[in-house]
């Protein structure tokens, strides 16, 4: 295993060095020192791409990691995160021949298990691949992990923690933090996504939540057939739920679909706390009477019961345009940091429920408010709690699924009635009365109690026996570097007397040194005054920068430049189509 990843860690460094030499000199343009460079969006861009495709050839550990990373704004900059969303998990199949050992080795010989098994694959991914099958009870897909991936899984994931260290070397404290927890989350995830026998208890555990709910269909799972690398499931046919003109040709109504959906996952994830979080086109399909079908459960999370508080009431905020309680909401989430700029992001906040209003006051898009909040968060270094980001990611992907449906879908307007149905309006409304109350309670409270205490304190200033302790706050570390430069200046001064007599009482060669290093210390002190540092212009958020970003012309721009250069810093958007009619069924992808 350690031979495999020293290999695998020759290639992957073969693959990343160009661009971490890229990402030190935006820093130090000379590596070591000199100002840093300004990396205008179109570049940022393009070296999203090299990366992208560094990412495919290095194979399927590094498609997952960068299918996690596009989930991870406070790491990556916007540019990269749309990037990263291209990334489709679809790879040619693995051998039947190795697959077929597979099966065998964890169930019996395939001829005595299964009535028919067709030997061509209808999915293939890159942790595993679907294949049809028949059961004496009918129609089953067989999902079987791709021979050999857990070893190379195992050692790339060495490679990583190997790399960590290097890469820190690139970015700021904050996101080194966060890019070494999320090296941990994905080493988690990976291996979950693995285990198909997890799989199938979470497969269980949310059909049992629906199992009430004619409105949709879940697999089942066939436990006799299932281990922990060959998952078996009841095998369902469906139109997939983007392919607009056949849902048309069976006359379902697509408008209802779409609220069915956004109800089913607000459930999920308002209501049981355990979600399916691999929405896309290819996981979901659409029987002839409307039902949705869902699948592959290898990608779904728990919500806990703090977290969902805090999206009911984000929900709410959202819907009452009240941005002082969506950033509230946020900032305990752990999404934004406690001392980032309200005002700025009240402002962000503004126009996006502005830019997604549209001509109707009433219709603005969810996703939209979560796109701005997502570009703005690398802006301000923190960590999304994973699981959240998943919930991220399930609401704008379900919500541009939910628009492919019914281009007119008002996100808003369905989210609302469900908390209204529910009950978390009204409990919502007692709560703000409630708090309002202690508010008043309160403020009657500190209106007793003020006036005495203003009467000691000005007694003690009578007295001349007031002292007020300060505390300098350095966030920007100017002090430190007003000292460095005036340290650096001591010694020109220095350095220069001391050439200075040198070359009157001493050897030429001797002054030369002097001289040397004298030239050495203005160097560095000119470009201590040259570089620049913290934010390089304030943040402009404007209409027109908003819209340019959505119609893919802003580039990102409307987000400040930070002094990090392009440093490295919810959602794995899959687009794989997947076979026509019913090839998705039972697995999708087969991951």
């Amino acid at each position: 295993m350690n031979l495999r990843a020293y290999r695998r860690f020759v290639t992957v460094a073969r693959q990343f060095l160009p661009l971490l030499l890229s990402y030190a000199r935006d820093r130090n343009r000379f590596l070591l020192f000199g100002k840093g460079r300004q990396v205008p969006p179109a570049e940022r861009r393009r070296r999203a791409a090299t990366l992208l495709e560094s990412l495919l050839t290095l194979g399927p550990t590094f498609i997952k990691l960068g299918q996690l990373l596009s989930t991870r704004p406070d790491i990556l900059p916007p540019e990269y995160i749309d990037e990263f969303t291209k990334l489709q998990d679809e790879v040619p199949p693995a051998d039947w021949a190795e697959a077929r050992r597979v099966i065998e080795e964890e169930i019996g010989p395939v001829d005595d298990y299964f009535e028919n098994f067709d030997t061509d694959s209808i999915s293939g991914a890159s942790l595993g691949q679907v294949y049809y099958a028949e059961l004496d009870d009918g129609p089953v897909a067989v999902k079987v992990r791709r021979p050999g991936v857990e070893d190379l899984v195992e050692a790339d994931l060495r490679v990583i923690r190997w790399s960590l260290p290097l890469i820190m070397r690139f970015i700021g404290e904050a996101r080194s933090f966060s890019l070494e927890t999320l090296a941990d989350e994905f080493a988690k995830t990976i291996r979950q996504e693995m285990d198909y026998e997890r799989e199938a208890r979470m497969l269980g555990e949310i059909s049992e939540n629906f199992a009430e709910d004619e409105r949709i269909i879940i697999p089942d799972v066939v436990d006799s057939h299932s281990t922990g690398r060959v998952l078996t499931m009841e095998y369902v046919e469906g139109t997939k739920i983007s392919n607009i003109g056949e849902l048309d040709e069976v006359g379902v109504d697509r408008t209802d679909i779409a609220e069915t959906l956004q109800r089913v996952y607000l459930q999920m994830i308002v209501e049981d706390g355990v979600f399916h979080a691999d929405p896309h086109p290819g996981n979901l399909a659409v029987k002839p009477d409307g039902r949705i079908v869902f699948y592959d459960f290898g990608m779904s999370g728990y919500v806990e019961p703090f977290i969902q508080d805090r999206i009911i009431e984000f929900y709410i905020a959202v819907a009452n345009q009240d941005t002082d309680a969506i950033l509230d909401t946020l900032i305990e989430m752990g999404t934004l940091s406690p001392e980032a700029d309200r005002e700025v992001m009240g402002e962000v906040m503004e126009l996006a429920i502005a830019d997604a209003r549209g001509d109707d006051i009433e219709q603005y898009r969810i996703q939209q408010i979560v796109q701005q909040v997502e570009d703005t968060i690398y802006e301000f270094p923190l960590r999304l709690p994973s699981n959240l980001a998943l919930v991220l990611r399930v609401a704008t992907v379900v919500e541009g699924v939910c628009v492919t449906l019914d281009p007119e879908f008002d996100f808003i307007s369905v989210a609302t009635d469900y908390l209204r149905d529910q009950g978390y309006l009204e409990a919502g409304i007692r709560q703000y009365f409630e708090d309002r109350a202690d508010e008043v309670q309160n403020a009657a409270t500190s209106a007793i109690r003020t006036p005495p205490k203003l009467e000691r304190t000005l007694d003690k200033i009578e007295r001349d026996d007031l002292r007020v302790n300060a505390d300098i706050e350095d966030s920007d570390d100017l002090l430190r570097k007003m000292a460095k430069r005036l340290i650096f200046g001591m010694a020109l001064a220095a350095g220069i007397v001391s050439t200075a007599v040198l070359y009157a009482f001493a050897t030429v060669q001797a002054a030369g040194i002097g001289a040397a290093g004298t030239l050495a210390v203005a160097v560095i002190l000119y470009f201590s005054f040259r570089q620049a540092s913290g934010i390089r212009a304030e943040p402009q958020f404007t209409r027109q920068n908003l819209r340019e970003r959505e119609g893919g012309e802003g580039d990102g721009s409307a987000v400040g430049e930070i002094g990090l250069g392009d440093s490295f810093g919810e959602a794995v958007v899959d687009t794989d189509d997947g076979p026509p009619g019913g090839g998705d069924a039972a697995d999708g992808r087969g991951n």
